[in-house]
């Protein structure tokens, strides 16, 4: 078993190997609800987490934010089933009918910022429905990958342009459920054959 608990297959294709422990994710994102305390003191903000891959980071989030805060979610499509963005933003669920930006202090959770195109489309819809503040939280800002700039206000880890798995994150699907961020690496053939 890996360190998520996830049994490995007799002979595997690949190994998930960890980028980003579950302890030190525990750490910062208890770190960043201080910061979101301290910084939205007095106030009751908005938190608008993106489905799916903000679920679990913005689920520990909120418990470490010691101020009232409200919540809601959208969903976005942008990758399909594959490991890169395909720029073309589309929203798939809006917030409820009933969540009220105008005049709000709204933070935008994501599980990772790359390309920044879907940042941007939500940047601009939210900002269509007049909120007082808006500010952009992430666990990963992959840099790296940026083609659209856009603020990160509050943000876990700077990482590379690995695509990344785990802590709510997927591939085709899979592997959201893992405690800790990895990244999918092929397990060469025992052959030696590189495939080619």
């Amino acid at each position: 078993m890996n360190e998520g608990g996830v049994k490995e297959q007799a002979r595997p294709s690949h190994r998930i190997r960890t980028l980003i422990g579950r302890e030190a994710i525990e750490r910062r994102v208890g770190e960043m609800g201080a910061e979101l305390s301290r910084d939205y003191e007095g106030r009751r903000p908005v938190l608008i987490g993106v489905l799916k891959g903000a679920v679990i980071f913005m689920a520990d989030l909120v418990r470490a934010i010691e101020i009232d805060v409200e919540m809601d979610f959208l969903s976005l499509s942008s990758y399909g089933m594959g490991t890169t963005s395909s720029g073309k933003v589309h929203l798939v669920h809006d917030l409820r009918s009933n969540t009220i930006l105008e005049g709000r202090d709204v933070v935008l959770v994501e599980g990772v910022v790359d390309t920044g195109h879907s940042v941007r489309f939500l940047l601009d819809l939210l900002t269509s429905r007049g909120p007082r503040s808006l500010k952009v939280c992430t666990l990963l800002d992959k840099v790296p990958c940026r083609k659209v700039p856009v603020p990160v206000d509050y943000c876990g880890f700077k990482i590379g342009d690995e695509f990344v798995i785990g802590y709510g994150m997927d591939a085709a699907e899979t592997y959201r459920q893992l405690p800790f961020v990895g990244v999918v690496e092929p397990v060469p053939s025992a052959t030696g054959d590189s495939g080619r």
